[in-house]
């Protein structure tokens, strides 16, 4: 018996993935000329730091909000420390708190960022009308914000 054609619905997986590649390819393509060298990991630390209003993140914030262990994070706030991109600042109600910071570097490379990834997604949604490119807006926000993941 012939195997049966995979369905769209088979395919979604893989072609998201696929997606999820290109768009980081894109987003490094956009990049190179800035030299910058973020993995894609140290890149979310930034933009969750970034999206932080008042006070700076302590480092099991950004291990909760990484979904990772917190060494994890540590290695990440070293490597963007290194970098000059964050730094650690004490808690000034408890001093044995460390909390993480952007630089005016780290603020910088972080707009960099934005627009490469601005510049990213406008490359690969070049081919969708508007119209395609709202519905497909509205998917992903269904997908994103939809039930079975904790906000």
């Amino acid at each position: 018996m012939p195997t049966p054609e995979p369905t769209v619905t088979t395919n979604l997986p893989e072609q998201l993935v696929r997606l999820t590649r290109r768009m980081q390819r894109a987003q490094k393509r956009h990049m190179a000329h800035l030299d910058i060298a973020f993995t894609p990991a140290q890149s979310r630390l930034l933009r969750i730091v970034g999206h932080c209003r008042g006070t700076p993140p302590r480092m099991a914030d950004l291990a909760e909000r990484l979904e990772v262990v917190p060494r994890a994070v540590t290695t990440l706030v070293d490597a963007l420390e290194a970098q000059g991109a964050v730094r650690r600042v004490p808690d000034p109600a408890n001093r044995r708190v460390v909390r993480i910071e952007l630089t005016d570097t780290g603020r910088s490379t972080l707009r960099a960022l934005r627009s490469a990834r601005r510049a990213a997604a406008e490359e690969i949604l070049a081919p969708l009308t508007a119209d395609q490119r709202e519905v497909l807006g509205g998917l992903l926000s269904t997908l994103v914000d939809g039930p079975g993941e904790p906000h």
